[in-house]
């Protein structure tokens, strides 16, 4: 199957749906040859993936994830693909707390670094959340903090089988564009970033054809994978079965502008220390950025009337301490049950 699917990337030839899912069947039981899986991600990337390509790979890689117990009506998540490369702080974690802090639940999936030096796993890690927590724990998370991390490690063991060809390739591939698409939790609503604007719409369309009720994807200035402050962001956005793109700069929603260097990161530790100063209240660009995404996801998840609403609320949910208290409490509940073990050993 894989030497006429390759051959016919080969061909510049897109592949339906259903080829792109039994593909990924067989990479998902193990049964697929690293060479072959390195030819299907090869011959994609050069292609140049299209949205029935990404949702084959996408449904395929629900049906072997891990499943949750229990499902709320509205779930949201600032999961974006990563390698953007351009060396912020971990915006979207620090956004998603804020997010759950205005009463939204938030399903945050994540994983470790693959092209900086924080991924999402890594800094929530360094914030004290047990990160690799079991299932019944992170769903534990999300209905007592109103905020999970659910490790993309965890819920989607299956893609084990392509960690190491992902790892000797180096570059980016569909795999990268899977993670916003298959949230375990059943997200329907989300703000994805994206590290090249010409995603934006190919992931909004594939989004849209999973079923998403609304999502904004987004690629920002100076090549940020956020909604970015530094200038214009591109967005495509998917709502009532359409895709639209236009742009937002913080001057229409009354935040200013910032340089890319004021919202640079580190290691997961130094951006630990970001996050907490920005939950601590502290004034300047890291607050403005991670104000922006948070706004922008409760405008997403119908909770606030316009973004410059959704502002105000995740500023009073910061200047209250509600944001410091939902970390507080996703770190209490995600450790609760390793300290059990330890006390009863």
């Amino acid at each position: 199957m894989f030497a006429s699917l390759i051959e016919k990337l080969i061909r510049h030839e897109d592949l339906t749906s259903e080829e792109a899912a039994a593909a990924m069947v067989e990479v998902m039981e193990g049964r697929a040859a690293p060479a072959q899986i390195a030819g299907l991600l090869i011959g994609l990337a050069m292609k140049g993936e299209r949205p029935a390509e990404i949702v084959g790979l996408a449904r395929t890689m629900r049906a072997h994830g891990v499943q949750v117990s229990k499902r709320y009506d509205r779930v949201f998540d600032t999961c974006g693909t990563g390698g953007d490369r351009s060396g912020t702080f971990n915006i979207s974690s620090c956004a998603a707390l804020v997010v759950a802090a205005c009463g939204v639940r938030v399903a945050k999936h994540g994983n470790r670094s693959a092209s900086s030096l924080s991924g999402s796993a890594d800094v929530f890690e360094a914030l004290g959340v047990r990160v690799n927590a079991p299932p019944a724990v992170v769903e534990r998370c999300l209905a007592e903090a109103y905020i999970g991390f659910f490790f993309a490690q965890t819920f989607h063991p299956s893609m084990r089988h392509a960690a190491q060809v992902r790892r000797e390739l180096g570059a980016r591939t569909a795999f990268n564009l899977l993670g916003p698409l298959t949230n375990p939790a059943g997200a329907t609503r989300q703000l994805v970033g994206v590290p090249r604007a010409e995603f934006t719409e190919l992931m909004a369309r594939a989004l849209m054809l999973l079923g998403s009720e609304r999502a904004w994807v987004v690629h920002g200035a100076d090549g940020v994978d956020e909604v970015s402050t530094t200038g214009y962001t591109k967005i495509s956005e998917c709502r009532d079965g359409a895709v639209n793109t236009f742009y937002l700069h913080p001057a229409d929603v009354g935040l200013p502008k910032a340089s890319l260097g004021s919202l640079k990161g580190g290691d997961a530790h130094q951006n630990a220390r970001i996050i907490e100063s920005v939950l601590a209240g502290e004034r300047g660009a890291p607050r403005d950025i991670v104000l922006l995404n948070a706004g922008v996801s409760l405008f997403i998840a119908g909770e606030a009337a316009s973004v410059e609403d959704g502002i105000l609320r995740a500023s009073r949910a910061i200047d209250r301490g509600d944001a410091r208290r939902t970390l507080e409490r996703l770190v209490s509940v995600s450790t609760a049950e390793e300290f059990a073990v330890g006390a009863g050993a």
